[in-house]
């Protein structure tokens, strides 16, 4: 599972210190040892957990530079809330470390903002974002201005099991909308793969729905504390039919309360799987099943992808947005060189060797006419498609707070209603304004 959909506020405070604690002593450790006399300057790049794919990059830049650097990695912890702590208390901290930072899109901002993060210089800007898709641009910019370098980039598509669309009679050539597709599951009697679970996942899902419906959860992000939260709208009322109806009428399943990406992915694998919301690794896992022998491949024949439902038949939709940037730390101490590597890092040769061995998708276009992507991943065109309809998540440096406080109200989708964006709303406010606690 990739970081960009992880539920916030997983460890235990005094557990995520304590692991900060020793991986600041681990790193002090490491860039001691690195900037000695003898031989070139150690980077330390601190990445999310993938499948190996960040260190053979770190080794194969390291190579590249001709002794001019050694990219060393530090592992971040699992769950994005846990990542965003342990990075922000260390460049809070001043930590000089903070060579290049692998960064989720939604903080972005609140590390931006504070001036954590060290500007691009212009050539290195021009020279990684010439064939950027918009999705992922837009996620790595504050207040106008490139603030990190779009790594990887993510967003969800619409999974559907042949199977089913056709005994609805829905022709998937085309665009199917959110009430299309809850009319053919409840007409089957199957289930609709959703992720209910009270988490990071439920942010996406309302985020996704709102900016589809021609709506925003937040506007004037880069006000702070005085941004206008624009949940409370027809688009928020929209989403919150659409949640609504598939908890009331138990359209996501029984386990929908607590389901996240993998909980529906095994739902929609099963007997009463039709269509699913759901990232790109779906495939190769669903692939990986099937050769492990757990699978059978029928299923994998039965399943097919497009772009993610539309909340208006005539409005194009707007997908979540995920991924990484790279970012560094504006106390690094070998900021030139750590720059240098982050070109190396994303030039569209690593991008696609790395969604080809990881399977997280690019965000250059360039990247997606690799014939390895092209023969690992059918659904590359459709991946790119949605990655220039995708839209990021609130862009604010209040994040985290109006992810918990959509997280706290919207969950359990059966308990949302057309009050639910309204009550969002006030609470958030409340708590921007210091007046609630979360």
């Amino acid at each position: 599972m990739k970081s960009t959909h992880h539920s916030h506020r997983a460890g235990k405070p005094r557990a995520v210190r304590s692991v900060a604690a020793v991986a600041a002593v681990s790193a002090m450790l490491l860039t001691g040892c690195g900037n000695g006399e003898s031989g070139p300057p150690t980077l330390t790049w601190y990445i999310n957990p993938d499948d190996g794919g960040q260190d053979v990059l770190a080794q194969q830049c390291s190579d590249a530079s001709g002794g001019k650097y050694k990219i060393q990695t530090s592992l971040l912890p699992r769950d994005a809330s846990s990542q965003r702590e342990q990075l922000a208390r260390r460049l809070a901290a001043g930590d000089t470390s903070m060579d290049i930072m692998s960064l989720d899109p939604p903080f972005v901002p609140e590390l931006a903002e504070p001036g954590f993060l060290a500007k691009p210089p212009e050539d290195v800007a021009k020279a990684t974002t010439t064939d950027t898709l918009e999705g992922p641009l837009q996620g790595a910019t504050w207040n106008d201005e490139l603030v990190a370098i779009p790594f990887w980039a993510n967003t969800q598509l619409l999974w559907y099991r042949e199977s089913a669309a056709k005994a609805a009679g829905l022709d998937m050539s085309k665009p199917v909308t959110w009430d299309q597709l809850i009319k053919a599951a409840k007409s089957q009697d199957k289930y609709l793969g959703v992720q209910g679970v009270r988490g990071e996942a439920m942010s996406v899902w309302v985020n996704g729905l709102v900016e589809s419906a021609g709506g925003q959860v937040v506007s004037d992000g880069q006000d702070g504390q005085d941004a206008k939260i624009t949940l409370d709208s027809d688009a928020g009322k929209k989403a919150a039919e659409i949640i609504g109806t598939i908890g009331k009428e138990g359209l996501g399943g029984p386990g929908l309360a607590t389901q996240d990406e993998n909980a529906s992915m095994i739902q929609f694998q099963g007997d009463k799987g039709s269509f699913m919301v759901n990232w790109p690794f779906i495939y190769s896992a669903t692939k990986a099943s099937v050769d492990e022998g757990t699978l059978d491949k029928s299923v994998l024949d039965d399943i097919k992808w497009t772009t993610w439902p539309r909340v208006d038949a005539d409005t194009e939709a707007h997908p979540p947005l995920g991924g990484i940037n790279l970012g560094v730390g504006a106390t690094s101490k070998n900021q030139d060189l750590a720059w240098e590597a982050v070109q190396c890092i994303v030039s569209p040769e690593h991008q696609a060797q790395y969604f080809a061995t990881n399977g997280n998708p690019p965000s250059s276009t360039k990247a997606f006419d690799d014939p390895e992507v092209k023969k690992a991943y059918p659904m590359a065109d459709t991946i790119r498609k949605s990655l220039d309809a995708a839209k990021p998540r609130a862009q604010t440096p209040y994040y985290n707070e109006i992810s918990t406080a959509i997280q706290q109200n919207w969950t359990p989708p059966a308990d949302v209603t057309e009050d639910t964006p309204r009550e969002t709303t006030e609470f958030i406010q409340e708590v921007l304004k210091g007046d609630a606690l979360l």
